[in-house]
């Protein structure tokens, strides 16, 4: 997790969102290629999203406007954390960032009525290499912080495989 400083006066606020050496100083040496944004309503969950080598990636996220639950699994079979996920709460507020590295899934939910997320990303977007795992896996049993019957999950990330499904490439 990172924190930016946030320099806050009566005209609003600046922050510097990347700055290479001091995310290098944090042990994030991974050079970014692509930058995305969404925009999205409450009860959205996107997710749970990655990538397959050679085309994983690696992204460092934050939110613009609003307030998302961002969650990351942990793909990686022989770390001390496979299988489990972690998750925090990120906003336009409180500007705080996560960096998920290769070998993980993403996704979030959205917790304000609307919220803008910004991602940049260590490899290019490649639909070919892309996966997922189902956003309500029971073995995850991820907490999204919004009621399932609330819940808006696109057609696609509702068909995603379950985590004792996937083949495990990293």
């Amino acid at each position: 997790m990172l924190e930016p400083k946030v320099f806050e006066d009566a005209r609003g606020y600046f922050l510097e969102s990347f700055h290479q050496q001091r995310y290098r100083d944090a042990g994030i040496t991974t050079g970014f290629v692509q930058d995305n944004e969404s925009k999205s309503t409450r009860g959205v969950i996107r997710g749970l999203h990655y990538q397959l080598n050679p085309f994983a990636q690696g992204k460092l996220v934050r939110v613009i406007e609003g307030s998302v639950f961002d969650v990351a699994v942990d793909l990686r079979r022989q770390s001390p954390t496979f299988g489990k996920w972690f998750g925090v709460e990120l906003s336009g507020n409180n500007k705080k960032q996560l960096f998920t590295p290769r070998g993980f899934a993403h996704g979030f939910s959205v917790l304000s009525d609307t919220a803008i997320f910004s991602y940049k990303c260590d490899s290019y977007y490649n639909p070919e290499y892309e996966q997922g795992i189902l956003y309500n896996d029971p073995d995850l049993n991820i907490d999204w912080k919004i009621p399932e019957a609330e819940a808006v999950v696109s057609e696609k990330d509702k068909k995603h495989a379950l985590f004792r499904t996937i083949e495990f490439h990293f």
